[in-house]
């Protein structure tokens, strides 16, 4: 074993025994830095001193011309940038050559939103005459009514729930609690699944508000599955994902005229920034219609 492969054993520990990182992640950032390693050995580099932003940035490109992924090169960088400023702290090295590496900036996806005529057709499709097919009406009514994400959605439970009122309470991500307006009619949805449907399906013990088949929680594989069989029989050729309904959600409000801090707050962003970005794609989705719609475009 040479001194960089040492060196490197010795920071997975680290990562390992100090931080107690998952297995996973270690294994994930000893995979990135055998990689590295292997391009310092084609370099005949066999000093951590010696390596330079020169060095990282060779190493980058030769990523790029292979065709990684950019999610790949991303978190090559990540990685290296946690290695060199453990390498700093143990002063194995005295300069840090990543310190002016940035990360390539995220590409923007337009997601798939579904127009409000498909919309309105997934909502019709569920067979409300049974109990499972009134449980996904109100799931569907509900997701499109709220903006919840899929894992919000599982973890609603009956005492989360002021209909009277015309909210829910909800736990989001880094366990905020936030209050979301429901709306009229997803709120009737919801009590026609609770009169008529919950009480036959649910076990006496659980108090989630949506349960499945065998009257325990609701799953987020639950909710993905029968999304998938609706969305199939609603004849809708889009990807569409539990996802799909927060982006359409939030399109459509926005299009609407809604104010962008409101529908942060609606979504539970923490960062006004990652709302922007429904601005930018609901903007993209209009120039799309206009132009495939407007006799002059």
């Amino acid at each position: 074993m040479d001194k960089i492969s040492e060196t490197i054993a010795d920071y997975l520990h680290y990562l390992t025994v100090e931080r107690g990182l998952s297995k996973n992640t270690v294994v994930s950032y000893g995979m990135d830095l055998k990689q590295f390693h292997l391009f310092l050995t084609e370099k005949k580099l066999t000093q951590l001193s010696k390596v330079d932003r020169t060095t990282i940035i060779a190493y980058l490109d030769k990523q790029v011309k292979e065709q990684k992924k950019k999610t790949s090169i991303t978190r090559s960088i990540t990685s290296l940038r946690r290695f060199f400023r453990y390498l700093m702290q143990e002063n194995i090295i005295t300069t840090d050559p990543m310190q002016l590496i940035e990360l390539p900036k995220k590409e923007q996806h337009l997601p798939d939103v579904l127009s409000l005529t498909e919309v309105e057709t997934l909502l019709a499709t569920p067979d409300v005459t049974t109990p499972l097919g009134l449980r996904d009406r109100a799931i569907l009514e509900l997701m499109y009514a709220t903006g919840l994400r899929v894992s919000e959605v599982i973890n609603l439970k009956l005492a989360d729930l002021h209909l009277e009122l015309g909210i829910i309470q909800t736990i989001g991500k880094g366990q905020k609690e936030r209050l979301v307006p429901i709306g009229d009619t997803a709120s009737e949805w919801v009590k026609k699944y609770l009169k008529d449907a919950r009480p036959k399906l649910a076990k006496p013990t659980c108090d989630y508000l949506f349960v499945n088949f065998h009257g325990a929680q609701l799953t987020r594989q639950g909710i993905w599955k029968n999304l998938k069989k609706h969305v199939l029989a609603a004849g809708i050729k889009k990807n569409v994902t539990p996802h799909t309904l927060r982006h359409s959600f939030a399109t459509h409000i926005l299009e609407n005229g809604a104010d962008l801090r409101i529908v942060q707050e609606l979504l539970g962003h923490a960062d006004i920034s990652t709302t922007q970005l429904y601005t930018h794609l609901s903007k993209k989705r209009l120039a799309k219609i206009y132009q495939e719609t407007h006799p002059h475009a």
